[in-house]
């Protein structure tokens, strides 16, 4: 691996485009965030956060079984299991590994924890080429070699609305394509203190560099596809705001390690929209000055 492609991948990957949009500089492959480790916490009736200081792993958790979405990276999969077994459950329970999209910082730890788990791996149909070549597929970074990752076999594809069913938890898949072509969010019910929450795991449409939002060879339908997911995004009510990276939904400005359990502690609506259309103002100006030059 060339560490001068380390850089360039991260500060692309980790673009969030909420509080800015430039990225912590690059470490092993990527921002250090990435890997720096974050205790365990409970989120909100069976959603818990085992991931790193930035990089999202949501355990959820039900009588037949648990799911994992996002996997992080090779190094942060102990992490994970760590981070599952200190809250009390087993590694061993997980059922379902999928994600929010199939970038490296979020899907390269699949292949070693389904060979921990031997569970089943889900993922939006037009993200599961992305998954099946470690990444080579990719519109943007395919031919990065920093952005591969050991390849998976998918077991089952999702589309629009498919869902994702454990235990009486169901998760309803919302394709919001842009940041990949699969990229996904995942919205389900959450029962608590006699009241249900609308949980949303969302994909937050963020533009990395390099993207041409107006058509990429690879993509040419980009365009249209973040118009529809900021359409979408737009009309999707939730309660509880989750997303693929902590700074994404403010984590750190919201929760703190030792904070005492509070079921309300994420609900944040009008973040999620203001979130929403700060990204989709970026989009449209990017937009309107790649047509200016065309």
């Amino acid at each position: 691996m060339k560490t001068r492609l380390a850089p360039i991948i991260a500060v692309a990957l980790c673009v969030t485009g909420l509080h800015s949009q430039t990225a912590t500089p690059a470490a092993v492959p990527g921002n250090p965030d990435w890997t720096k480790p974050f205790p365990p916490f409970h989120i909100i009736g069976n959603v818990y956060w085992v991931g790193t200081w930035d990089l999202s792993t949501y355990l959820i958790t039900t009588p037949q079984g648990n799911i994992l979405i996002n996997t992080g990276l090779p190094e942060t999969v102990p992490q994970i299991k760590a981070g599952v077994e200190q809250l009390g459950f087993k590694m061993s329970d997980t059922k379902i590994l999928t994600a929010t999209h199939g970038h490296f910082d979020h899907v390269a730890g699949l292949a070693q924890l389904q060979k921990m788990t031997g569970a089943k791996i889900v993922m939006s149909e037009p993200d599961v080429e992305l998954l099946e070549s470690g990444g080579k597929s990719d519109f943007r970074f395919g031919d990065d070699p920093v952005a591969r990752f050991e390849t998976v076999k998918v077991d089952q594809k999702l589309k629009e609305g498919d869902k994702i069913s454990l235990g009486g938890t169901v998760l309803t898949a919302h394709i919001h394509a842009g940041h990949t072509k699969g990229a996904t969010s995942f919205t389900f019910d959450v029962k608590e203190n006699g009241k249900t929450y609308r949980v949303g795991i969302m994909n937050m449409a963020s533009v990395n560099p390099g993207v041409t939002v107006s058509g990429m060879p690879k993509f040419p339908g980009i365009q249209q596809a973040y118009a529809r997911t900021f359409h979408d995004q737009k009309e999707t009510k939730i309660d509880v705001w989750l997303a693929s990276h902590a700074a994404q939904f403010g984590l750190h400005e919201k929760y703190k390690p030792g904070d005492a359990y509070k079921a309300e502690r994420f609900v944040d609506p009008e973040g999620y929209q203001k979130a929403v259309a700060k990204l989709e103002k970026i989009y449209t100006d990017q937009l309107a000055q790649e047509l200016l030059r065309k």
